[in-house]
């Protein structure tokens, strides 16, 4: 059994000799339905993931775009909210003990729960990273402490506006690895430019010395691919949720579960062997 605290260094400790960046993808939990996302997360490591990314439904989820906006409005229609979610990680521990989770989402459901108790719990459940986009890094000191006593990785979004002042802030605590958003707007946009990314991740990886992700942009096996040859690892999420979406929408409700893990597989599995055949330039390991 491997610990919470060694998940996610263990996987970049393992790709590292082989070049590969890892594929982490973005589902929201509680979509399409909340009896189906712990078969989600074994899905998406059937299909490949070497990290899952788990959203947590928000009323207000200003940095998502209308894809990911619209599957956190069904989970919340269906009940789905912190507490769920980290049942939902719980579960997934059940069978799972290798494959690391990030949770991924906004203050307001941590601080109704309070920051101890969501530590507490979140490290019960297994959780090993969070992401919590409107959290800024100069200000969460004692949470970054609780998390990282915890065995939990603080992870924060750097973005193409960033400065290096922001990014040494991101670098003082940041652990796991830290997840560059490479376009300006929410997630959902595309036309990724590689070569502006790889400009940008020189520059990060002056200050940061954990893996540095990429997402935003990412919505098919070549675009992930060019991606892959100057990141430490892909973030695809939009894409992978609307392709579920579009593929239980004229389910009937008893097979939708079912359907939805098959199409998450299937459509990741075409990331996955894209990244098999790339390796990342030297400049970038």
């Amino acid at each position: 059994m491997t610990s919470s605290s060694d998940r996610i260094s263990q996987v970049f400790a393992a790709l590292a000799p082989t070049g590969r960046a890892a594929l982490i993808p973005y589902i929201a939990a509680g979509d399409p339905a909340p009896t189906a996302t712990v078969a989600l997360m074994h899905g998406l490591v059937a299909g490949g993931a070497d990290i899952i990314e788990l959203g947590v439904p928000f009323s207000d989820p200003m940095a998502d775009g209308p894809v990911i906006q619209r599957a956190a409005e069904r989970a919340i229609a269906q009940g789905v909210g912190l507490p769920q979610v980290l049942d939902m990680v719980a579960g997934f521990r059940q069978q799972d003990q290798d494959t690391p989770v990030v949770l991924m989402g906004y203050a307001n459901p941590i601080e109704r729960m309070g920051q101890a108790a969501f530590v507490e719990r979140a490290g019960r459940a297994g959780v090993d990273g969070v992401l919590v986009v409107d959290y800024p890094p100069e200000e969460i000191e004692s949470f970054a402490q609780q998390l990282g006593q915890a065995g939990i990785a603080p992870i924060f979004l750097l973005a193409p506006t960033s400065t290096e002042a922001r990014i040494r802030a991101v670098a003082a605590v940041a652990r796991g690895y830290v997840y560059y958003v490479s376009l300006k707007g929410v997630t959902g946009a595309a036309n990724i430019d590689t070569d502006a990314v790889a400009e940008r991740l020189a520059v990060i990886r002056r200050h940061v010395t954990v893996p540095v992700g990429v997402g935003f942009g990412i919505g098919d096996a070549e675009s992930a691919a060019r991606v892959a040859r100057v990141a430490d690892a892909v973030v695809i999420g939009s894409k992978l949720i609307d392709t579920v979406d579009r593929a239980v929408r004229e389910v009937p409700a008893d097979q939708r579960d079912e359907i939805a893990v098959r199409a998450a597989t299937d459509w990741l599995r075409q990331i996955r062997l894209a990244l098999d055949t790339v390796k990342r330039d030297s400049a970038a390991v």
